[in-house]
């Protein structure tokens, strides 16, 4: 630990550091794979006039490939996991929405939705462990402020040239 380090940020230092790594790695391949598998499905029906669910499917595909690039990129945002699972998780419910009673004879003659059904459940888990073992996000702002350089200069910190 470094000598800079505050209070709050040095409770979460190094804290399960190989787990949330592994996590992270989860976490983004479900979420690639489930996108994957809404781009398999969307495709082909691109061209049905009356079905407005391939170009959600595109969108909510790009959507949780943008939210695992993240994952993996940015710091630990507890949002970032929230929004993650909240994405998964609506895919996961919209499916059980549009199918109804017939949700678990629809899943099982489709390997395709198992496969992406699967990953959600897995990736919605892996998001919400994220989001437990993340720090709060002042404790990431903190962080990052002190790896700028220190914190914004107040008036008493500002030098007086005479």
């Amino acid at each position: 630990m470094s000598a800079t380090e505050s209070g709050s940020d040095r409770e979460y230092a190094g804290r399960d550091a190989s787990r949330k790594r592994l996590l992270r790695a989860v976490a983004a391949q479900t979420a690639a794979l489930s996108a994957t598998v809404h781009f398999l499905w969307a495709w082909p029906r691109l061209g049905e006039p009356a079905d407005a669910r391939p170009y959600v499917f595109l969108l909510g595909g790009v959507f949780t490939v943008a939210d695992a690039v993240a994952t993996l990129r940015a710091d630990e945002y507890r949002r970032l996991y929230a929004l993650g699972a909240g994405t998964l998780a609506a895919f996961l419910v919209g499916y059980a929405g549009w199918h109804g009673g017939g949700t678990a004879p629809a899943l099982a003659s489709d390997p395709l939705a198992i496969v992406g059904k699967g990953a959600e459940v897995v990736g919605i888990v892996a998001f919400l462990a994220l989001y437990r073992f993340a720090p709060p996000t002042g404790v990431v702002v903190e962080r990052r402020k002190e790896a700028a350089g220190g914190s914004e200069p107040t008036g008493e910190d500002e030098d007086v040239r005479e």
